[in-house]
């Protein structure tokens, strides 16, 4: 082979080895007429039609998965964020629920410590009203006791002149009028003092009991030099036998009180004689001391 028949060969070998168009016009309505293409290079340029064939499929191909794998990014990101939101959201209600939950714990501490308190102050007015009951009923038996011991001191005295009764927890001792006093008259007569000094004795012996006398009268109207009225009377009547108890007898003055009701609390109807001799009498009224009743009352 000539040289310049080798040199054009190369060249164009080369042009058709290292380049995807064919060697023909395309897009004609008829094909133009093809180029001389030597035989011996028709089967180098059929391979690289077909490879050029295949590299544009695989471009094409390549273009669908990047564009797919954008889609999946697309979802791949909008997927992160709905589980961040998810996230954020459950995160949300964990805090909510846990500031909830604190909230109900501090409530149900409180009740919790509500209820132990109300228990101690239940227990604590359950002991108080155990010593309260346990004090009245020491005190009932005081009074109870001191009934019998005047009852059996002052047999000597007829029940027309003197009487002794348990009446709301209190010992009541009521002497009549013409026991210890002529009609109209404060001064003790000397059978009245009789019994005022059994009375005394029995007090003597049972310091922890409180003295009340109240002087009480009929509804007959009274007026002398001394009183102005029944009431006055009744007043006069009690104070002279609180000065003889506490002057002949040493009871302490701090245990005895004297009072005149006068004919405003009668025992009998003062239409008849016999009730108006009820109600001239001098009531001498006998309760254990309440120092103690009133301190377990206050304790509660």
């Amino acid at each position: 082979m000539k040289p310049s028949v080798l040199f054009l060969s190369i060249i164009f070998l080369s042009s058709v080895l290292f380049s995807c168009k064919p060697i023909y016009r395309c897009g004609e309505a008829k094909p133009v007429k093809k180029l001389f293409v030597p035989k011996i290079f028709q089967n180098v340029i059929n391979e690289r039609d077909s490879l050029c064939s295949t590299l544009s499929q695989r471009d094409q191909q390549i273009s669908d998965l990047v564009k797919t794998i954008d889609v999946n990014d697309s979802n791949i990101h909008s997927l992160k964020q709905k589980f961040k939101d998810l996230t954020n959201a459950n995160m949300t209600q964990n805090e909510l629920f846990r500031i909830e939950l604190n909230k109900k714990s501090d409530e149900l501490k409180q009740k919790s410590d509500e209820i132990l308190t109300k228990e101690k102050l239940l227990k604590d007015r359950e002991k108080s009203l155990f010593n309260l009951q346990k004090e009245l009923a020491r005190q009932d038996s005081i009074t109870k006791r001191l009934n019998s011991i005047l009852k059996d001191a002052l047999l000597n005295f007829k029940s027309d002149e003197l009487s002794v009764q348990v009446k709301n927890g209190k010992v009541y001792v009521s002497m009549s009028d013409k026991l210890l006093f002529q009609s109209g008259s404060a001064t003790v007569e000397s059978k009245g003092l009789e019994a005022i000094k059994v009375l005394a004795d029995v007090l003597n012996k049972n310091k922890d009991i409180d003295i009340l006398v109240e002087g009480h009268t009929d509804n007959v109207p009274i007026k002398t030099p001394i009183y102005k009225d029944n009431w006055d009377l009744s007043v006069a009547r009690a104070t002279s036998i609180v000065r003889i108890l506490t002057n002949n007898y040493r009871i302490e003055p701090t245990r005895l009180t004297a009072s005149g009701r006068g004919e405003f609390s009668p025992r009998a109807d003062n239409s008849t004689p016999e009730g108006r001799a009820l109600n001239r009498r001098t009531e001498i009224i006998l309760s254990p001391k309440l120092d103690e009743i009133m301190k377990l009352i206050k304790l509660n």
